[in-house]
């Protein structure tokens, strides 16, 4: 009876088998979570390479004789090279020559003013705050030229990683300027414009 038993009982669980697996059900796939996005981390230009531009301005020229001064437009030309430290800091030289027409009385009339500079500045953004100093030519049409020093500050913005526009204030200082003995002090504000490569 115990064989039978057995024997019902395996026949009844082999005819049950595939009616149970037609119930059993894959288990359900773990749904897939991508990982986010991190946004794209905003990046300054870099400022490493040479330059080439123009800038104009505003030119006011002093001197410590009563009478002898005056003010006026002034433009030119600049180049230079600038390196970027890659830890927000840029450090640079570079030359401007500017032209100018600047009455000064009776004595003279300012006519060039070269610069060789050296600047250092912080990045902000797109952007590059700076300090400069360095040496400073001017030349007259009537007492000669003399070379001084000049510093200043300035803040270029780069618009593409070719093109920037920036402005810079420049105070400069002639001691006994050519043959005259006469101190002579001029501060310039001009708007730039630079190609990179």
């Amino acid at each position: 009876m115990l064989k039978t038993t057995t024997a019902l009982m395996t026949a009844t669980a082999l005819m049950a088998a595939p009616a149970f697996a037609g119930n059993i059900q894959e288990p359900a796939a773990e749904p897939v979570i991508a990982a986010p996005v991190a946004p794209p981390v905003p990046t300054s230009p870099n400022w490493t390479g040479f330059y080439g531009g123009a800038q104009l301005g505003y030119g006011n020229v002093d001197t410590d004789l009563a009478g002898i001064n005056g003010d006026g437009l002034i433009g030119g030309l600049i180049a230079g090279y600038d390196y970027d430290m890659g830890n927000n800091w840029v450090i640079g030289a570079g030359v401007d020559y500017d032209f100018a027409d600047i009455d000064l009385g009776p004595a003279a009339t300012l006519e060039n003013i070269f610069r060789a500079k050296a600047r250092a500045g912080y990045k902000i953004g797109n952007g590059l705050l700076y300090g400069t100093g360095g040496y400073a030519w001017a030349d007259t049409d009537n007492v000669g030229d003399d070379d001084g020093y000049f510093i200043g500050a300035g803040y270029e913005h780069m618009l593409t990683q070719n093109l920037s526009l920036g402005a810079e204030v420049l105070y400069h200082q002639f001691d006994d300027f050519g043959t005259t003995g006469t101190d002579v002090e001029a501060t310039t504000v001009q708007a730039r414009a630079s190609l990179r490569f």
